[in-house]
């Protein structure tokens, strides 16, 4: 069988990656075309565009780069067709994945949807042309099978893939380390606009704490420079594709909202989550979006488990005071330890991408079985 799939950002790389592997490992003969990333590439599939030529984040932001995304639209089009896959996988990223399921469903093109839009937390009525326009839905939280039962979509609830991914790092690959000293750890996201804005802040931790050693975790699709620039003098060290390597070392981390923070907690490392971005960005957003917390750990929980530094929040003084709470030996660093258990324990099975895989294959099958 032929499959097509699309991720736009780093986190659908990492899952996808893992979806191809499973694909392949079920389907002998599975030939796979991808836009996403270094790792999508690395498991078996032929790399078309690469997501750090996709990833816009913030309403203004896609605004001036809509001339891009629509050539990038356009060309992804052009390139299912000449491809004819027997399944179209779109992970995540929806602004533009939501386009191309539309165009999909038309061109009578199976659709399989691995890894939810974020529809529960604004423009819910996106709701009915995912039904109209994607064959399955495959979800990784746990509420949002309810979720779409509201809207009378049946949908399936295959885990969440981070759990196989993070269960095999923690039980099988041996530590490398990076420093002697106890660690607090900064991920700033992986996108460039972002960094700009977060790593600023968080480094301003440093003086606050000489005892620690701070270190970054550099994306991979990110030049050095980057990071060079901004960290100027400071006495901290930068690690390329070595996340989970620091995360298991980490005392503790600020963290950008996102995948980040959920991996964080799976690793056991007590966080500050932290958010800020272009203020006409973030006005609409408070406008739009629903959710009571920006984080998946306090999403997933329904409580606030981890603290959330969001927008004018996050400045010098509050984030002094947010990690110090974080370190310190107190009955909130017992009860977080408590809520990461149980957030386990939630999230539940640890084999999301067979699971996915399967179900994306009998879609691809489909009358030839």
């Amino acid at each position: 069988m032929r499959y097509y799939i699309i991720a736009g950002e780093a986190s659908g790389d990492l899952h996808g990656s893992n979806l191809i592997k499973s694909i392949h490992e079920q389907d002998g003969h599975a030939d796979i075309r991808c836009w996403g990333g270094d790792r999508m590439e690395a498991s078996g599939a032929k790399l078309v565009k690469h997501y750090r030529d996709l990833a816009f984040m913030g309403f203004v932001e896609v605004i001036i780069h809509l001339r891009t995304i629509f050539r990038n639209i356009d060309f992804c089009k052009k390139d299912i067709l000449a491809y004819k896959p027997d399944v179209l996988v779109l992970i995540d990223y929806p602004g533009f994945n939501m386009r191309i399921a539309e165009w999909a469903h038309k061109e009578g093109i199976k659709v399989v949807y691995y890894i939810s839009p974020q529809v529960w937390a604004w423009k819910e009525k996106r709701v009915l042309k995912l039904k109209r326009d994607v064959d399955k839905m495959l979800v990784i939280l746990p509420f949002e099978v309810d979720f779409y039962k509201g809207w009378e979509y049946e949908v399936t609830y295959v885990g969440h893939p981070l759990i196989e991914v993070i269960n095999h790092e923690r039980q099988d690959v041996p530590v490398a380390r990076i420093t002697e000293k106890p660690i607090i750890a900064l991920l700033p996201g992986s996108r460039a606009q972002e960094i700009k804005i977060k790593l600023p802040v968080m480094l301003l931790m440093v003086k606050h704490f000489p005892q620690y050693a701070f270190v970054v975790a550099q994306a991979s699709a990110q030049p050095d420079a980057l990071y060079k620039e901004l960290i100027g003098n400071e006495q901290v060290l930068i690690v390329k594709d070595q996340t989970y390597n620091l995360l298991k070392q980490a005392s503790a981390a600020l963290v950008t909202s996102g995948t980040a923070t959920l991996e964080t907690a799976l690793f056991g490392v007590p966080q500050v989550v932290c958010y800020k971005g272009n203020q006409v960005s973030y006005w609409l957003a408070k406008k739009l979006i629903k959710i009571k917390y920006i984080s998946l750990v306090n999403l997933i929980m329904d409580k606030p488990v981890v603290t959330e530094l969001i927008q004018d929040e996050l400045n010098e003084k509050n984030l002094q005071v947010a990690l110090e709470r974080v370190l310190a030996d107190s009955p909130y660093r017992t009860e977080l330890f408590k809520d990461y258990e149980a957030l386990w324990q939630k999230l539940g099975s640890s084999h999301a991408s067979r699971l996915a895989a399967a179900a994306v294959i009998d879609i691809a099958f489909g009358d030839k079985q």
